[in-house]
């Protein structure tokens, strides 16, 4: 039986159909989910996709965490799920908690799109097994809400207990602290990332390398494993 996805469609989200694509490429079931449902379908593991959810009103992913199908995904989240936010996905994992911090506007105040080097620091996520620790990997960066902040004590928290995911690398696009780029939760099952991996997962797209790949392959071991 094939392992099933869920990604998640708010109004104004922009790239769901790329990962439910990339979803596929790597040989899982992509399921799409409506905010409206609580409903998941059934499904194994949930995407939040980027894009400008609800126009990025009032803050970035703060309208979104209110839909119906966040109550659903909360509470399997907390049940051990694995949950990925990518982008505007990270940032309503952190307006609902599931993440620590937030996200505010680029300290430069553009738009930034460019591909962009991380260093992988965790890999024992369910998004990151097929990665080595310190290996580093080049997909495309596109925000403008992508500055990671967090109180020093989190941020102290987060290093001590090894949950800095991804960090940036040669260049700091948006100011976001200790050059963050993503985290993970407490349990390990709930990753967020500003970087779109969803665009680099065919040679012919995105980056023109599938460096992006790992994410989508990582949870299908994760599950096949289960």
């Amino acid at each position: 039986m094939t392992a099933r996805v869920g990604v998640i469609t708010f109004p104004g989200t922009l790239d769901d159909r790329d990962t439910q694509r990339a979803v596929r490429t790597a040989g899982l079931e992509a399921v799409p989910l409506w905010h409206r449902d609580k409903d998941l379908k059934q499904v194994d593991a949930v995407i939040l996709p980027g894009g400008f959810s609800y126009g990025d009103y009032l803050r970035a992913g703060a309208i979104s965490r209110f839909s119906p199908v966040m109550e659903s995904v909360i509470d399997q989240a907390k049940a051990g799920m694995p949950v990925l936010g990518i982008c505007n996905g990270f940032q309503v994992l952190t307006e609902t908690h599931l993440l620590p911090g937030a996200m505010l506007r680029n300290n430069h105040l553009h738009f930034i799109c460019r591909d962009q080097k991380l260093r992988v620091e965790n890999v024992e996520t369910a998004w990151t097994c097929s990665y080595e620790r310190g290996q580093e990997i080049s997909i495309p960066l596109k925000n403008i809400d992508g500055r990671y902040v967090a109180e020093e004590r989190v941020l102290d928290e987060l290093e001590a207990e090894g949950r800095v995911v991804f960090r940036y690398q040669e260049l700091n696009p948006n100011g976001s602290l200790r050059d963050i780029a993503g985290i993970r939760n407490a349990a390990g099952n709930v990753v967020g990332l500003m970087p779109h991996p969803e665009h680099a997962v065919e040679p012919l797209i995105g980056t023109g390398r599938t460096d992006g790949l790992g994410f989508f392959t990582s949870i299908l071991k994760r599950l096949v494993s289960a």
